[in-house]
């Protein structure tokens, strides 16, 4: 009996030894999983990192491009394209006025009753209409020309009587078309190529301008095409409209640019005469800046081999609400296929891009709960992720802040290049000039963290020069700017309102 009780205990005394040895294998083994996650970590960081002095080298190569694409057409990454708008609205402007939104698969109608300096904005009314799908990959131009001008001239029959248009005069609308264009004039410009799911050949090379005008003469409406625009000029215009010392506008949101007021005599390329008011606005098309001091790395790198514009928008992909999340995506697809960073599996669905998008992560980033419980949230419904610890939790956060705080600090860099080109970045015998920087989009808006950390980053590179330096949001350029612009460059510019 003795020898049986004595062989039972060494049993299991070999079970618990064998399950201890068990358990500090997997203790190690996760501690060594664990130091390598770390490793990766770190070393995205490093790489990531924006000291103030790269900040300032990003900043003068930005100040540096922009000199070269004012100089020739082709002359720098950055095409700062002249957007022929002359006028910006000054606040005086009176009447009613359209726009139109073309940007993606829906379009905007708007109008705007203009009350001049003490009334502003009086009334304006906004309609949205879904493009089918027959219509944005049409046969002809006439399909999707004719279904816009026919649901303008639908809006415009709906005109109440808090709408004046004075006797006699045609109605006048700014037009944002949200595609890559040549442009001609205020009014009139070319279809380079088409994005964002439209593709209807016959139209490109031709005047988008024309083509709308011919469309509404079918569609029996007297509508004049006052301004051609791009959304962030439209920004500008609507910054403009709302503070007289807005001199620059900047679009952070799903994709990134920015337009400024440039004096026309020191742009080179521009051979025609110098306008009146002496200035022009500059469409720089800054999301395809690059420089060798853009600190990049070879998730970004891949990030851009795989995409549809390889070698293009190398600064847009680095910091715009497109691409934040997806870069996220791919710093933990490497930790979880390296490290387990979340056990002995890579969630399937962490191998699909752009499936992280960067509301979530923002979700995340902001959570501010004991437990994460946000971050774990996000973990379970987007990647599947069952049961995430505090560890792997904390990771993400630290991901998003990299992530965020370099997008964030390199368009704060952006800015600080637009104030160096015109001479804003700093004190001028200690007189402060004030600048106004207007900011649309839902990054900017919505991020609370990318815009704390911009506006942190803007204080640390201008110093005392900050004080004089405002960042405002400024909603729905392509919209209201539009409309304004149409007033600003209206054909009756000068007349007495009647």
């Amino acid at each position: 009996m003795g020898k049986v009780v004595v062989g039972a205990a060494v049993v299991c005394t070999a079970a618990v030894c064998a399950a201890a040895v068990l358990l500090m294998r997997r203790r190690m083994k996760n501690s060594g999983e664990w130091a390598k996650a770390t490793a990766i970590l770190k070393e995205f960081e490093e790489k990531c990192a924006t000291p103030a002095g790269k900040l300032r080298q990003v900043a003068d190569a930005m100040t540096v491009e922009m000199h070269a694409g004012l100089a020739s057409e082709g002359g720098s990454k950055l095409k700062m394209l002249i957007s022929y708008v002359d006028n910006l609205p000054t606040g005086d402007e009176q009447g009613l006025f359209y726009a139109l939104d073309l940007g993606g698969t829906n379009f905007r109608v708007m109008r705007v009753q203009l009350g001049g300096k003490e009334k502003r904005i009086v009334k304006h009314e906004v309609k949205e209409v879904s493009i089918p799908q027959n219509v944005m990959a049409g046969s002809s131009s006439d399909v999707l020309f004719d279904f816009i001008a026919t649901a303008l001239a639908k809006f415009v029959a709906t005109e109440g009587d808090d709408f004046h248009l004075p006797p006699g005069r045609q109605r006048e609308l700014g037009f944002t078309f949200s595609f890559p264009v040549k442009q001609m004039s205020i009014a009139s410009g070319t279809l380079i190529k088409w994005t964002k799911g439209f593709s209807i050949e016959d139209v490109v090379g031709q005047d988008v301008v024309g083509e709308l005008t011919k469309a509404m003469e079918r569609a029996g409406l007297d509508v004049r095409v006052a301004a051609l625009v791009n959304d962030t000029v439209g920004t500008l215009a609507g910054g403009r409209y709302n503070n007289p010392d807005v001199i620059a506008a900047v679009i952070l949101g799903t994709g990134t640019n920015a337009a400024y007021v440039e004096q026309a005599h020191v742009i080179p390329k521009w051979h025609g005469l110098l306008p009146k008011s002496g200035e022009m606005v500059i469409n720089m098309e800054w999301g395809n800046f690059r420089s060798s001091h853009l600190p990049v790395t070879e998730y970004d790198q891949n990030l851009d081999v795989e995409s549809l514009n390889p070698g293009e928008q190398i600064y847009e992909k680095m910091i715009s609400g497109m691409y934040l999340g997806e870069i996220l995506r791919r710093v933990l697809c490497r930790m979880a296929e390296e490290t387990s960073l979340f056990g002995d599996y890579v969630p399937p669905k962490l191998k699909i891009p752009f499936i992280l998008r960067t509301p979530d992560m923002a979700a995340m980033h902001h959570d501010k709960s004991y437990d994460l419980k946000v971050v774990g949230n996000k973990l379970k419904d987007i990647l599947e992720v069952p049961n995430s610890t505090l560890k792997m939790r904390k990771i993400v956060v630290e991901l998003c802040d990299i992530i965020t705080s370099r997008g964030a600090r390199l368009s704060a860099a952006g800015i600080v290049g637009i104030l160096k080109k015109l001479g804003r970045d700093t004190l001028k015998d200690g007189l402060k000039q004030r600048s106004v920087i207007a900011v649309d989009g839902a990054l900017f808006e919505h991020y609370t963290k990318f815009r704390n950390c911009l506006e942190g980053a803007m204080k640390e590179l201008l110093g005392d020069a900050a004080e004089s330096i405002v960042i405002e949001l400024s909603n729905d350029g392509s919209g209201v700017g539009a409309a304004l612009l149409a007033a600003s460059h209206s054909q009756y510019l000068g007349l007495e309102e009647s």
